[in-house]
Protein backbone atom coordinates (compact mmCIF):
# COMPACT_ATOMS: atom_id res chain seq x y z
CA UNK A 1 0.00 0.00 0.00
CA UNK A 2 1.82 3.23 -1.28
CA UNK A 3 -0.94 5.72 0.82
CA UNK A 4 -1.79 5.07 4.02
CA UNK A 5 -5.15 6.66 5.72
CA UNK A 6 -4.97 8.75 9.00
CA UNK A 7 -7.13 6.77 11.45
CA UNK A 8 -10.67 9.20 12.99
CA UNK A 9 -13.30 8.36 15.32
CA UNK A 10 -15.56 5.90 15.09
CA UNK A 11 -12.86 3.35 13.27
CA UNK A 12 -13.56 -0.47 13.68
CA UNK A 13 -10.60 -2.47 15.43
CA UNK A 14 -10.32 -5.87 16.64
CA UNK A 15 -8.20 -7.74 18.86
CA UNK A 16 -6.80 -11.22 17.82
CA UNK A 17 -7.83 -12.87 20.78
CA UNK A 18 -11.22 -11.57 20.68
CA UNK A 19 -13.84 -12.02 18.30
CA UNK A 20 -16.08 -9.31 17.70
CA UNK A 21 -14.92 -5.76 16.66
CA UNK A 22 -15.55 -2.29 18.36
CA UNK A 23 -15.11 1.29 17.00
CA UNK A 24 -12.13 3.69 18.23
CA UNK A 25 -13.62 6.44 20.58
CA UNK A 26 -11.37 9.68 20.17
CA UNK A 27 -11.28 11.47 24.08
CA UNK A 28 -7.81 12.85 23.78
CA UNK A 29 -8.50 15.73 22.20
CA UNK A 30 -11.47 18.01 20.50
CA UNK A 31 -9.82 20.45 17.77
CA UNK A 32 -8.03 18.17 15.06
CA UNK A 33 -10.35 16.40 12.42
CA UNK A 34 -9.73 14.65 9.24
CA UNK A 35 -11.96 14.12 6.40
CA UNK A 36 -14.77 16.14 7.64
CA UNK A 37 -15.80 19.56 5.46
CA UNK A 38 -18.06 20.39 8.74
CA UNK A 39 -15.40 19.36 11.30
CA UNK A 40 -17.68 18.17 13.68
CA UNK A 41 -17.46 14.08 13.66
CA UNK A 42 -14.16 12.67 12.71
CA UNK A 43 -11.37 13.87 14.98
CA UNK A 44 -7.55 12.14 13.96
CA UNK A 45 -7.20 9.40 16.53
CA UNK A 46 -3.30 9.82 18.23
CA UNK A 47 -1.24 7.82 20.39
CA UNK A 48 -2.90 9.46 23.50
CA UNK A 49 -6.16 7.14 23.23
CA UNK A 50 -5.16 4.74 25.70
CA UNK A 51 -6.84 3.12 29.26
CA UNK A 52 -9.67 1.42 29.17
CA UNK A 53 -12.05 3.48 28.05
CA UNK A 54 -10.97 4.00 24.31
CA UNK A 55 -13.97 1.89 22.40
CA UNK A 56 -17.75 2.01 22.22
CA UNK A 57 -18.24 -0.95 23.77
CA UNK A 58 -15.21 -1.63 25.75
CA UNK A 59 -15.39 -4.94 24.58
CA UNK A 60 -13.54 -7.43 21.25
CA UNK A 61 -16.33 -10.18 22.88
CA UNK A 62 -14.21 -13.01 24.63
CA UNK A 63 -10.89 -13.01 25.29
CA UNK A 64 -9.00 -16.11 24.17
CA UNK A 65 -5.86 -15.23 25.90
CA UNK A 66 -7.33 -15.21 30.06
CA UNK A 67 -8.00 -18.73 29.50
CA UNK A 68 -10.92 -21.40 29.17
CA UNK A 69 -13.51 -20.86 28.96
CA UNK A 70 -12.73 -17.73 27.29
CA UNK A 71 -14.26 -14.65 29.68
CA UNK A 72 -15.44 -11.20 28.20
CA UNK A 73 -12.83 -9.31 27.10
CA UNK A 74 -11.84 -5.85 28.23
CA UNK A 75 -9.40 -4.27 26.93
CA UNK A 76 -7.16 -1.81 28.14
CA UNK A 77 -4.91 -0.14 25.68
CA UNK A 78 -1.36 0.69 26.81
CA UNK A 79 0.31 2.46 23.76
CA UNK A 80 0.24 2.59 20.18
CA UNK A 81 2.91 0.93 17.53
CA UNK A 82 3.26 2.11 13.92
CA UNK A 83 2.00 5.64 14.53
CA UNK A 84 3.04 8.72 12.21
CA UNK A 85 6.46 10.29 13.48
CA UNK A 86 6.81 14.00 12.17
CA UNK A 87 3.83 15.43 13.25
CA UNK A 88 2.80 15.92 16.68
CA UNK A 89 -1.20 16.96 17.30
CA UNK A 90 -2.02 19.67 20.03
CA UNK A 91 -2.45 16.96 22.90
CA UNK A 92 0.59 15.72 22.43
CA UNK A 93 0.11 12.67 20.58
CA UNK A 94 1.06 11.20 17.07
CA UNK A 95 -1.06 10.17 14.35
CA UNK A 96 -2.44 7.08 14.07
CA UNK A 97 -2.50 5.29 11.08
CA UNK A 98 -4.39 2.52 9.12
CA UNK A 99 -1.69 0.20 9.88
CA UNK A 100 -0.72 0.89 13.52
CA UNK A 101 -1.08 -1.46 16.31
CA UNK A 102 -2.27 -0.77 19.60
CA UNK A 103 -1.14 -2.99 22.79
CA UNK A 104 -3.27 -4.42 25.25
CA UNK A 105 -1.86 -4.74 28.80
CA UNK A 106 -3.46 -8.35 29.11
CA UNK A 107 -2.05 -9.62 25.57
CA UNK A 108 1.05 -7.83 26.94
CA UNK A 109 1.57 -7.47 22.85
CA UNK A 110 0.50 -5.37 19.50
CA UNK A 111 -2.79 -7.60 18.92
CA UNK A 112 -5.34 -5.24 18.26
CA UNK A 113 -5.60 -3.92 14.82
CA UNK A 114 -7.63 -1.39 12.89
CA UNK A 115 -9.67 -3.16 10.13
CA UNK A 116 -11.87 0.24 8.70
CA UNK A 117 -9.75 3.66 9.20
CA UNK A 118 -13.21 5.32 9.52
CA UNK A 119 -12.42 7.87 6.79
CA UNK A 120 -15.58 7.96 4.54
CA UNK A 121 -15.91 10.21 1.58
CA UNK A 122 -18.02 13.19 1.38
CA UNK A 123 -19.03 14.69 -1.73
CA UNK A 124 -19.01 18.44 -2.20
CA UNK A 125 -19.57 21.12 -4.81
CA UNK A 126 -16.13 21.14 -5.79
CA UNK A 127 -16.31 17.54 -6.62
CA UNK A 128 -19.12 17.92 -9.39
CA UNK A 129 -17.24 21.35 -10.25
CA UNK A 130 -13.80 19.06 -10.95
CA UNK A 131 -15.63 16.79 -13.18
CA UNK A 132 -15.26 15.76 -16.46
CA UNK A 133 -18.85 16.76 -17.85
CA UNK A 134 -18.52 14.71 -21.07
CA UNK A 135 -17.50 11.45 -18.68
CA UNK A 136 -20.47 12.80 -15.81
CA UNK A 137 -23.15 12.22 -19.20
CA UNK A 138 -21.78 9.12 -19.87
CA UNK A 139 -22.24 7.43 -16.56
CA UNK A 140 -25.75 9.34 -15.15
CA UNK A 141 -27.40 10.57 -18.94
CA UNK A 142 -30.25 11.68 -17.01
CA UNK A 143 -28.80 14.49 -14.63
CA UNK A 144 -27.52 17.68 -16.08
CA UNK A 145 -24.38 18.14 -15.01
CA UNK A 146 -24.50 21.93 -15.47
CA UNK A 147 -27.48 22.52 -13.31
CA UNK A 148 -25.01 20.86 -10.42
CA UNK A 149 -22.35 23.40 -11.19
CA UNK A 150 -23.76 26.71 -12.37
CA UNK A 151 -24.27 29.51 -9.58
CA UNK A 152 -28.06 30.02 -8.87
CA UNK A 153 -29.00 33.75 -9.30
CA UNK A 154 -29.82 35.77 -6.65
CA UNK A 155 -31.79 38.75 -5.78
CA UNK A 156 -29.26 40.47 -3.74
CA UNK A 157 -29.21 44.02 -4.63
CA UNK A 158 -32.04 44.44 -6.25
CA UNK A 159 -34.87 46.81 -5.15
CA UNK A 160 -37.94 46.46 -6.53
CA UNK A 161 -40.90 48.85 -6.15
CA UNK A 162 -44.32 48.82 -4.55
CA UNK A 163 -46.34 50.71 -7.69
Amino acid sequence: MSEKHIVVQDAVCKCQFGNAPDKLKVLSHNKEFANDKNAKKKLVATTKEIGATTFEKNTFGSCTKMGSPPPPCKPNITEWKGFYEPVILSNGGKIILEDSKAVCAIAGTPCIEIVSHGQKSEASQQNFKNTDETVQQQMNPLADNRIMTTKKPTHEGIEISAD
